[in-house]
Order: C-alpha cells, then sequence, then structure tokens
C-alpha cells in the first residue's frame, strides 16, 4: 500500500557550540518543531576544522525545509556561503558578539526565541551574497562568500591583532584595541582598481572594503548607503595621508555618516562642507583590485591569510532569509 500523505517538514539546527548554549537552543527548536506540526529537527555541531560549511552540506543533503544558524558572524558567513543558491531559508538566530548581518537586518537579538519561531510562522526575504576570490603570492586562489563585509589591508590586520580573550571579555569593543595596534606602523599601499564597466583607476591605501551592508555596532554607519539587496556591491576606499586623515575618516564614520545624515539640517550641512578624500566611495556589482605586495585579507571579521589581488562580485538576491511576522526592516 503506498503512502499519499504529504510529505512533513523538518528543519536542521546550525550551532557553534562556543557561541550559543546548544542544550537549551536545541530543546526550543524541537518544542517549536512540534508545536508546528514539524519532525524532529536535525543538529549539527560546527568545530575547529568545520566553522559551519561542510555541516551545512550535511544538513541539506536531508532536504530540511528550513535552516537555522546560531553563532557569531564567522559561524553565519560560513553557513551561509553553503546556503547560496540553495533556495533554502535561513534563520539567523543572533548569538555572538557582533551579529552583523542580523543588525543590518534589524532582527531581534536579545532572546532567541522569537527568531526561532519565525522559522515556522515568520516571512522571507532574498539577500545578496558577496564572493570574493583572492589570490595567493603562489598564484593559487581561493573563493569564498561574505554577507557583510570583506577587506584587504588595515582593517584585517585590525581583526588578526584583536585578542581572542578580550573579544569574550567585552565583546565587539575589543577591536579598538586591535586597531590601536594596528596603527602602530600601518603603511599605506598602492592598489590598481576596476569597478565592472568602468576604467580603472590607481590609489594609495591603507585598506579596500567591499560591502554588502554597512551597519556596525553601536550606531556607526560605515556605509550609510549599502543594502542587502540592491544587487551591489559599496566599496570603501581608506585613504588618510596624514594623522589629521584619520581624524577626518573617523569624523566621516562617526559623526557624518553616523549622526548628520539621518536629519535634514545634517544633510544640508553636508552638502555645503568642503569634500575630502580620506574615504572614498563607490558602488558596483563588481571590483577587480591588484595590489602593491601581500596584504592580510578579512571576511566577515575572520582572517583569510594573505593576498596580492581580489575579484569580488555580488550574486543578487542568492540566500533567503527569515524574518519575523510583520517584522519591519527600517526600524
Amino acid at each position: 500500500m503506498s503512502d499519499d500523505s504529504p510529505s512533513r517538514q523538518r528543519a536542521a539546527l546550525v550551532f557553534n557550540p562556543v557561541k550559543a548554549d546548544g542544550p537549551s537552543l536545541k530543546a526550543l527548536v524541537s518544542n517549536l518543531s512540534s508545536e508546528h506540526g514539524w519532525d524532529e529537527p536535525l543538529f549539527y555541531e560546527t568545530t575547529v576544522e568545520d566553522l559551519g560549511d561542510g555541516v551545512t552540506r550535511e544538513a541539506l543533503e536531508q532536504q530540511p525545509s528550513a535552516v537555522l544558524v546560531a553563532g557569531g558572524d564567522g559561524t553565519v558567513r560560513a553557513v551561509s556561503e553553503a546556503m547560496t543558491g540553495s533556495g533554502v531559508p535561513l534563520t539567523i538566530v543572533p548569538s555572538g558578539t557582533g551579529n552583523l548581518l542580523a543588525r543590518n537586518l534589524r532582527l531581534p537579538l536579545e532572546k532567541p526565541e522569537p527568531m526561532v519561531r519565525a522559522t515556522f510562522d515568520g516571512t522571507t526575504q532574498q539577500i545578496d551574497v558577496g564572493i570574493a576570490r583572492m589570490t595567493r603570492e603562489s598564484g593559487e586562489t581561493e573563493e569564498r562568500a561574505f554577507v557583510v563585509m570583506g577587506g584587504m589591508g588595515l582593517d584585517a590586520a585590525m581583526i588578526a591583532n584583536t585578542s581572542g580573550d578580550l573579544k569574550k571579555r567585552v565583546g565587539w569593543v575589543a577591536y579598538v584595541d586591535g586597531a590601536a595596534k594596528s596603527l602602530i606602523g600601518a603603511k599605506p599601499f598602492e592598489i590598481m582598481y576596476q569597478l565592472a564597466g568602468h576604467k580603472m583607476h590607481r590609489a594609495t591605501v591603507h585598506s579596500v572594503l567591499f560591502a554588502n551592508c554597512g551597519s556596525l555596532p553601536a550606531g556607526l554607519e560605515l556605509i550609510p548607503e549599502a543594502s542587502v539587496s540592491d544587487g551591489q556591491l559599496d566599496i570603501a576606499l581608506f585613504q588618510p595621508k596624514s594623522a589629521l586623515g584619520w581624524l577626518l575618516v573617523w569624523r566621516r564614520v562617526a559623526w557624518d555618516n553616523s549622526v548628520l545624515r539621518k536629519f535634514r539640517a545634517g544633510r544640508e550641512i553636508l552638502k555645503l562642507r568642503t569634500k575630502d578624500n580620506s574615504v572614498r566611495y563607490s558602488r558596483g556589482d563588481g571590483i577587480d583590485v591588484a595590489a602593491q605586495g601581500l596584504h592580510p585579507v578579512q571576511l566577515d571579521g575572520d582572517e583569510f591569510g594573505e593576498a596580492t589581488q581580489m575579484r569580488v562580485h555580488v550574486e543578487a538576491g542568492a540566500l533567503i532569509v527569515t524574518l519575523p511576522k510583520g517584522h519591519d526592516k527600517s526600524a
């Protein structure tokens, strides 16, 4: 006798046991699965060797109706990489210190239940995914995804110089210590860069950032016009020429972008201000960067070694993320 009953739905949870409370989270996902008539969920833990992309591919082989990820920005990046183009919704359960993608999507950050519940009764949104191909000194290449932002130069050195123990104690504020260490002896470097469809340019920079979204903790707007769903990358070149130049960088990010742009009068002030080139913004669906020498690379706050070249593009709408029912993305 054939079984004509409709197939049951099942969720899969991928979690970082260091960042997330595994037992309570598993219990919550199990209880809500049962409450909504879904089968018992699947559970996968990340490891030092597998940051989440490998176990997520294992989970997708089981054809789940939804995948949940609980961990820091690195875990979210790795799981998103594996989920790109899958067509399966991804629920982000904030668990780390930065929660950058969750912040940019204005998701609830305090407790896991609203996001876990959204897996079963929420809505979805398609967002863009950045793809970065890094060329090493040997000529070998490595391609990885990111959902928030990647960079080459001082920003990556800052992350490399940030103490993991300090991050555990004070969260994202630890990056201030990493920034201070990196600025000592920091030297600009030459790059050639070309946005897709545009001519080649030369610049002397401390960092080049490729952003899918631009909001940081504490209300800082690094790239205020960046959007996760516009099919575009926002590029920022940091090129201060002196100590005063670094003050101009800080003014642009902490005051101009994060305060003045929010008010009509502030925007009028910005129109009247003399332009400075300490930070230069541009936008496109891809960019090629060739640097003079080897420089560190970061993607969503994780180190990815050193590279001489990067080719970065965006895959529009390639990742489906879950939102709570009635969620206001502009809140």
